[in-house]
């Protein structure tokens, strides 16, 4: 177990080195955009962009619509890590690779934690189009990042019962409401992927509890919580889920929803993000 462990933490340190041949900056936010909202990472100031196929050890995405960069800039004084173009558990990464960019955040010394994902609206009242504050979530990927060998500086049982923090969550629905931007609220169901659910699956879903449906996310946040990082969640419901929408569902669909609603996304991520490092410093 020694050995898988320091191999692990070798990757990271290597991962790291690399990163820090072509950055000098430190951020204090982390920021992790999901499909179709990437281009936020666009307008960060001041950016470094290094595109994540050069980094040793890192996952490589192979989504349509995820640039896989990561991106070092500041949104107005505060330095932030985006990531534009997150890897998912169905690209046939292991699990502990899906959330390595978390881990890669914790070793730069991000505190908090902005995750951000496209979704299906399993609420009946949820459009195509809303944003969501995350309140909890539903892990049924049946995996999780912080199994196998023990990572330095990582907690292995970490409490999740506040697993999106509370004032976080508070603060996004007081940006939401000076912002005029409407929201909703509910619990992210996270399955594998990559084929959508069945109209019997999104039943489940909501009678388990569940609000949206997505394809990632949890193994981000199981990561940085075992990090101490403090993590917000707002989820872009680009379209009713199966059995709630009278069209097939499409991966272009949901990135030109996502599209749609970038102005309203932006304008809130960009205040929530100055106002989550207000609290923190």
């Amino acid at each position: 177990m020694a050995n898988s462990r320091s191999s692990i933490d070798q990757e990271l340190q290597e991962s790291i080195a690399f990163i820090r041949r072509h950055t000098q900056q430190t951020p204090r936010i982390g920021l992790i955009l999901g499909s179709g909202l990437g281009g936020f990472a666009d307008t960060l100031a001041e950016a470094d962009r290094i595109p994540a196929s050069e980094i040793p050890h890192y996952p490589k995405s192979t989504v349509a619509g995820h640039k896989g960069f990561l991106v070092f800039g500041k949104v107005g004084g505060t330095p932030v890590l985006a990531v534009q173009g997150r890897t998912h558990f169905y690209e046939g990464h292991p699990i502990e690779k899906v959330a390595y960019v978390v881990r890669i955040m914790a070793e730069f010394g991000v505190q908090s934690l902005l995750v951000t994902n496209a979704s299906g609206g399993v609420n009946p009242r949820f459009r195509a189009g809303d944003l969501m504050v995350i309140e909890d979530q539903i892990n049924f990927l049946f995996r999780n990042p912080l199994s196998g060998p023990v990572v330095d500086s990582e907690k292995r049982f970490p409490d999740m019962s506040d697993c999106y923090d509370p004032c976080y969550i508070a603060l996004i629905e007081e940006t939401a409401r000076e912002l005029k931007i409407p929201l909703r609220k509910g619990v992210l169901f996270v399955s594998s992927g990559p084929s959508y659910e069945t109209a019997a699956e999104v039943k489940m879903v909501r009678f388990l509890g569940g609000d949206a449906v997505s394809m990632s996310t949890v193994p981000e946040v199981l990561v940085a919580r075992a990090r101490g990082i403090k993590v917000a969640g707002i989820s872009c419901v680009t379209n009713p889920a199966t059995g709630l929408s009278a069209t097939p569902l499409t991966h272009e669909e949901v990135t030109d929803i996502a599209n749609q609603v970038k102005n309203k996304f932006q304008s809130l991520v960009k205040e929530v993000i100055l106002r989550m490092d207000s609290q923190t410093h």
